[in-house]
C-alpha cells in the first residue's frame, strides 16, 4: 500500500512542479522553485495522508513537523528572492544551455519532484504507522525541531549581516557562522535526520535510511557545501583563512584567528 501512496505523492509534486515550471517560464526565473523546496515535502506527505484516509499520532507529528518547517524555509526563501532576479546558477545554467527555458522543465522541476519523493522515503511507514509514540518519536521530534531552530537563526544572523553596510568582501564568522561554515544546511541534515528516526519509530526497513541519506549527499556533495565552496573564494579572498579555522559542516569551536605577518 505504501508503494501505491508513494505514486500518488510523486504524481502531486510532479503536477505541481509543471505548474510551478509554466510560472517560471512567464517569468523567465527558474529560482522561484526553490521556494517550493520546503513546502513541496509537506504537500507530498500531506498527499500520503489523504490516500490513507486518516491521521495517526505518528503521521499528525511529522505532518507538524514538516508543516513548521516548509512555513518557515518557503517563506524566507520568497522573501528573499522574490523581486531579485534569477539566481546566479540558473542564469550560469540558462547562458550554457539555449534551450534551458524548456529544458528546465525535466533538469530542474521534474528532478526536483523526484527528489522530494526518494529522499521521504522514511514518511511511507510513518503515515500507515497506528502505534502509539515512542522513545524513536521523542527523539526524532526533538532532533526535527533543533534542525528547524539552527537553521532559521543561521539564515537571520546571515541576512542580518549582509544588511550591514560594510559587508561586501567579508566573511561572516559570528554566531552559527563562527562554528560552522554552513550551519543552515547541518540544521537542515538535522530535520531529515529526525524524519529517518520517526521512520525508525515507525518500524521503517533499514534501507529507509537512504531518503534522509541522499539529503545529506545533496547537501554536501552537490547542491550545498561543495557547490558553494568552489567559488566563494574567488569573491571573497578572506574565506581562505576562514576556511582553515572553522568546521566546515558540523558546529564546532573555532581555530584561532591567524594574523598577517607585520613588516
Amino acid at each position: 500500500m505504501a508503494s501505491l501512496y508513494w505514486s500518488y505523492g510523486l504524481g502531486v509534486v510532479l503536477l505541481c512542479v509543471s505548474l510551478l515550471w509554466l510560472v517560471s517560464y512567464r517569468l523567465r526565473d527558474v529560482s522561484i522553485v526553490d521556494i517550493w523546496w520546503a513546502p513541496g515535502f509537506f504537500v507530498f506527505f500531506a498527499t500520503l495522508i489523504y490516500f490513507e484516509g486518516e491521521l495517526y499520532p505518528r503521521s499528525t507529528l511529522a505532518a507538524a513537523l514538516l508543516g513548521l518547517w516548509g512555513l518557515r524555509l518557503g517563506g524566507y526563501l520568497a522573501a528573499r528572492n522574490l523581486g531579485h532576479g534569477e539566481d546566479s546558477r540558473y542564469q550560469a545554467m540558462r547562458a550554457r544551455d539555449p534551450s534551458f527555458a524548456w529544458t528546465s522543465f525535466v533538469k530542474v522541476f521534474w528532478l526536483q519532484g523526484g527528489l522530494q519523493a526518494l529522499i521521504s522515503l522514511p514518511l511511507y511507514w510513518v503515515v500507515t504507522s497506528q502505534g502509539a509514540l515512542g522513545p524513536w518519536d521523542l527523539v526524532g521530534a526533538v532532533v526535527t525541531v533543533t534542525g528547524i531552530a539552527i537553521e532559521a537563526i543561521a539564515d537571520r544572523q546571515m541576512t542580518a549581516f549582509k544588511a550591514r553596510a560594510d559587508s561586501a568582501g567579508r566573511v561572516m564568522d559570528q554566531g552559527l557562522w563562527g562554528w560552522s561554515r554552513h550551519p543552515n544546511y547541518f540544521g537542515n541534515a538535522c530535520i531529515w535526520l529526525g524524519v529517518g528516526l520517526l521512520g525508525t519509530g515507525a518500524q521503517a526497513p533499514l534501507w529507509a535510511w537512504l531518503g534522509p541519506g541522499l539529503m545529506l549527499f545533496l547537501l554536501l556533495r552537490v547542491s550545498g557545501v561543495s557547490m558553494l565552496e568552489s567559488t566563494i573564494t574567488d569573491r571573497r579572498p578572506a574565506y581562505v583563512e576562514y576556511q582553515k579555522r572553522v568546521s566546515a559542516f558540523i558546529p564546532w569551536p573555532p581555530g584561532p584567528v591567524v594574523e598577517p605577518p607585520k613588516d
